[in-house]
């Protein structure tokens, strides 16, 4: 059996981004070869979760790939057909709204409309405050769209964030496997 090839984008949800990584580890660990793609944001921006320069090193060193930064480096993915399986997450709002309305201007965005040219699936782990707000008819959207799927999802803090939700990033191995047998892994709602 050859060995699976995913795309992981990451974008700018950075209080996720420990959770994503443990994600990424997961699926290195199953033996998949993972290749980083990271949304200009998410590449660049320091916060109070962490510098860029560390979450790329540490992104890097785990994947044993480089990270694909640029829209230039995410255009081949599709020609080339690099990846079996697409995984975009955390994806926030603003990426969301980018690809339920067909705008491809980062490098993550880009790395989807390229693999989605091939039909091959990609897999959403939404991470959004406004997820249940205005972000809620784009993730309506992208439901009703072939080859993209959702990590199982839930609100993370009902009461004081009634409009967020997160994904369960514990599952996105699991997740994975059913995108690339063309299946929804059940319940999308927690």
């Amino acid at each position: 059996m050859k060995q699976l090839t995913f795309g992981y984008a990451l974008t700018g949800s950075f209080c996720t981004f420990e959770k994503s990584l443990s994600a990424m580890q997961t699926l290195c660990e199953e033996g998949i070869n993972v290749i980083p793609i990271m949304s200009f944001n998410a590449f660049s921006t320091d916060t109070r979760f962490g510098t860029a320069k560390d979450f790329c090193k540490r992104i890097e060193e785990l994947c044993k790939n480089r990270i694909i930064s640029t829209i230039a480096d995410a255009e081949p993915i599709g020609p080339k057909k690099l990846l079996d399986l697409l995984i975009v997450s955390p994806c926030t709002g603003n990426t969301l709204g980018k690809l339920a309305n067909g705008i491809f201007d980062t490098p993550a965005t880009l790395a989807v409309k390229s693999h989605l040219r091939n039909e091959r699936p990609v897999l959403i782990g939404v991470s959004s405050n406004d997820s249940l707000g205005a972000s809620s008819k784009n993730i309506g959207t992208l439901l009703a769209r072939k080859h993209i799927y959702f990590i199982p999802m839930k609100q993370d803090e009902p009461q004081g964030k009634p409009l967020s939700i997160v994904c369960d990033f514990e599952r996105t191995y699991e997740a994975a496997i059913c995108a690339l047998l063309e299946n929804q892994l059940q319940p999308i709602l927690l």
